[in-house]
């Protein structure tokens, strides 16, 4: 099937690594695909992933203090916009930059050799240009935000740089791609505060666990291409032990947002209500789930546990969203 699926990508400009049939192949000319390949605009799961952090954040903020008239403690809905479309915009910037990085690499592994670059469709020259184009865009969403949200999304772009890099000195690239694609959790409580404070730091942590997670399910994919030219994983190292690891993890992850959420308010009356922390427990279920069907050698399995980590983000939005609306409907103490 992983054979079949290459040679139709080579024989017809598209990548192995995608669906045969999306949006892509289907509404845009044949010219942009290898752009929309660049970006992963076929593959929506990976600018999903950076979303959840950031709409989780900006669910969470207003919460942080009791509803009332003029405070709702609904997440602010152009806030809401402005991070999708910057999820989007960043993380094809950041796939693109990722392929310039590991062109070399990719065109050595079965699943990535079909991509714009290592097949020839696109040059560096034309790549860069395009990253440019995607980091403008991400840039005008920034600059939407206060001043400090500003700034904190400039630094973000240190992990974003760092991390291509890691896979080949160290066994835990995974924990850069969770320090960048977790950034959103400070970003969405600097974006409705101007400022940072334990909760969000939580949050940022256990998304980074969670990114670890179901980063190294992914990487199961690769495993033995990536022995083959020494690229370094999570999904390596923890190798048989890999459920055991995603338990420590996992839990990590649920007990860290369990503090974010209890340490959120800032007044008597503030933090999340009952669904949100109702949603960590269905969470919580989620990922026993992913654990117990996990098989490593299954690449096809694999790549359907990682991809049902959405479904994960959706849980705890949700939670967080009903949690605001509770609250809302509860009467207002001493009025």
């Amino acid at each position: 099937m992983a054979n079949l699926k290459t040679s139709l990508a080579e024989s017809s400009d598209r990548v192995s690594d995608a669906p045969v049939y999306n949006w892509v192949y289907r509404w845009l000319p044949k010219a942009i695909w290898p752009y929309a390949q660049l970006a992963r605009w076929d593959r929506p799961i990976g600018w999903q992933l950076l979303l959840w952090p950031c709409w989780w954040s900006a669910a969470l903020a207003p919460q942080a203090v009791a509803p009332s008239a003029v405070h709702t403690g609904l997440p602010s809905l152009w806030h809401l916009f402005l991070f999708l479309v910057g999820a989007i915009a960043m993380r094809g910037a950041g796939c693109t930059y990722n392929d310039l990085v590991d062109h070399d690499i990719d065109d050595k592994v079965a699943r990535t050799r079909s991509r714009p670059l290592p097949s020839g469709r696109v040059s560096r020259r034309q790549a860069k240009l395009f990253l440019v184009l995607q980091s403008l865009l991400g840039f005008l969403v920034l600059i939407q935000f206060n001043p400090f949200a500003v700034l904190l999304g400039i630094l973000s772009l240190l992990t974003v740089a760092i991390y291509p890099f890691l896979k080949r000195f160290t066994d835990w690239p995974q924990l850069g791609l969770g320090l960048a694609f977790s950034w959103g959790a400070l970003m969405g409580w600097a974006g409705h505060w101007g400022a940072l404070s334990w909760s969000p730091l939580l949050l940022y942590a256990g998304s980074i666990l969670w990114t670890i997670g179901y980063d190294t399910i992914y990487a199961h994919q690769d495993k033995e291409d990536d022995a083959l030219v020494g690229v370094r994983s999570t999904a390596r190292l923890f190798g048989r032990h890999t459920r055991q690891a995603l338990t420590v993890l996992y839990l990590g992850a649920i007990l860290l947002f369990l503090a974010a959420f209890a340490t959120s308010a800032m007044g008597a009356s503030g933090g999340p209500s009952w669904p949100a922390y109702a949603a960590l427990a269905i969470g919580a279920v989620q990922m026993v789930w992913q654990i117990l069907s996990l098989d490593i050698d299954d690449p096809d399995q694999c790549l359907g546990l990682f991809k049902s980590n959405t479904v994960f983000g959706w849980i705890i939005f949700f939670g967080l969203i009903f949690s605001a609306l509770f609250s809302l409907s509860m009467p207002v103490s001493g009025s």
